[in-house]
Order: C-alpha cells, then sequence, then structure tokens
C-alpha cells in the first residue's frame, strides 16, 4: 500500500468559512471509496463543538465524520478508519494526547501499512512530520516526546508568514527561527507551508498545491521558493 497524506497549511483562509479553501481538494483526496472520516479533534479544549464544526462540513462534501474523543476505544476506532483527519489548535496538546490515548504508532501503521489517506491542518500537519520541533505554537502541556507520527521524513512550518517591510516588530521572524533549528545538527529540511497552501503526498510523489508558494529550508543551504504545482518529491527522499 502507498501512503496518501494531504497535508495543509491552515483550517481557515481569510475572507472564507472552515475548510472552504481547500474542499475541492478535500473531495478528490478522499474520494467516493471513503465514507465516513475519522476526526481527531485533541488539539483544542472544545472537542464537541470543534467536532461539531468538523462534521456539518464534512456532510456538505458527502462524508459522515466520527470523532475519536467520542469512542472508549480509540486505538479500535484508527484501526476501522477508512480515513483520518486531525485538525488544528495546539500542537502540543495535540501530541500529549496523541500519546496519552497510544494512537501514534497505530496511525503511523494504517497510513503507511493499510493506506488509509491522512489529512491534517496546521498542527494536524505538524504531527504527521518528523517532529513538532517547527511549529508556532506554545508548550502548553508537555508530551512525553516531541518525535510526531512520521510520515515523512522531514519537518513542516504551518501558517509560514513573511516579514512584514512595514513592521517594527524586533523580535525573530519565521525564517531566523527555522535557521536556528537547523543551527542544530542532524535537523531534517523544512517545509514552509504558508497559508493557502497544502502537499499532497501519493506514495513517493509529493506536489505543493494551493494558491501560495512555498519555501524549503535545508540545513546549510539557502531556502529555496516553490511555485504551486511544484514536485517536492526530493524531501520524500533526502536528494536535496
Amino acid at each position: 500500500m502507498q501512503r496518501r497524506l494531504l497535508l495543509v497549511s491552515n483550517s481557515t483562509l481569510a475572507g472564507g468559512g472552515y475548510l472552504d479553501h481547500c474542499q475541492e481538494n478535500i473531495s478528490c483526496f478522499f474520494g467516493r471509496d471513503v465514507k465516513r472520516v475519522l476526526f481527531v479533534p485533541y488539539a483544542l479544549h472544545d472537542r464537541d463543538a470543534y467536532t461539531k464544526a468538523a462534521r456539518h462540513k464534512f456532510r456538505t462534501l458527502g462524508y459522515e465524520v466520527d470523532s475519536i474523543h467520542e469512542t472508549s476505544d480509540p486505538i479500535g476506532a484508527v484501526r476501522k478508519a477508512e480515513g483520518i483527519f486531525i485538525g488544528g489548535g495546539n500542537t502540543f496538546r495535540l501530541l500529549k494526547s496523541l500519546y496519552d490515548n497510544q494512537v501514534v504508532m497505530e496511525i503511523r501503521r494504517r497510513v503507511l501499512e493499510d493506506g488509509v489517506p491522512y489529512m491534517g491542518s496546521s498542527a494536524g500537519t505538524n504531527v504527521a512530520t518528523i517532529s513538532i520541533n517547527t511549529t508556532n505554537d506554545m508548550p502548553i502541556v508537555y508530551p512525553p516526546s516531541f518525535a510526531a507520527i512520521g510520515l515523512v521524513p522531514f519537518n513542516i512550518n504551518p501558517h509560514y508568514l513573511d516579514p512584514d517591510p512595514n513592521s517594527q516588530h524586533m523580535g525573530e521572524t519565521r525564517e531566523q527561527r527555522i535557521t536556528q533549528y537547523h543551527e542544530e545538527p542532524d535537523t531534517p529540511s523544512v517545509l514552509g507551508l504558508r497559508e493557502g497552501s497544502m502537499l499532497l503526498v501519493e506514495g513517493d510523489k509529493a506536489t505543493l498545491l494551493g494558491i501560495t508558494k512555498a519555501r524549503v529550508f535545508t540545513r546549510g543551504k539557502p531556502s529555496v521558493e516553490y511555485e504551486p504545482g511544484s514536485d517536492l518529491s526530493f524531501l520524500l527522499t533526502g536528494a536535496h
């Protein structure tokens, strides 16, 4: 089986509603073979309200949603899932809950071995990578590890933001923070996904989708910009 991932930078784009900007991508990604999607709302505190929003949106696209927080057997829910969607929120809270409920390795197995389609947005995209070391979020809780599900061999920075030339803000830019990450040894490449962009992974092929460019940061090399439609499969092999 080959992995199938849709890794979205953000769930809401300015001027639109929840998942509006990527709804056509969602329909193409899950297709008609998937009838029910397992939603993981662990990144937000109010899981009921979050599930209600996801359930409503996915029903408009023709899918029913089962939320993992509504079952007493999270591992069993992952084992039965036709498709998986992990939403955004706080990445530390999300990863801690995934570990607490012992589903990290089961999600990995279902996606990489069984070919179950996996969609993530924001924090859900972060946890699909090697680690959450390049998240923008505050560590409001302490997961047992920063190691994530590991569906791809690189990291992602969702909501990647370019410096505002008119801003008086003197703190580090997003690029500077990623550069600091790469000052540590043996750190993987980082894909900076601007809002409005997403990465589609099908087996060993990765394609940038959406309406905005993305930037790839590799340790010891200049960053490189990529247009929507670009083939980013090199990120999956480490051949930069």
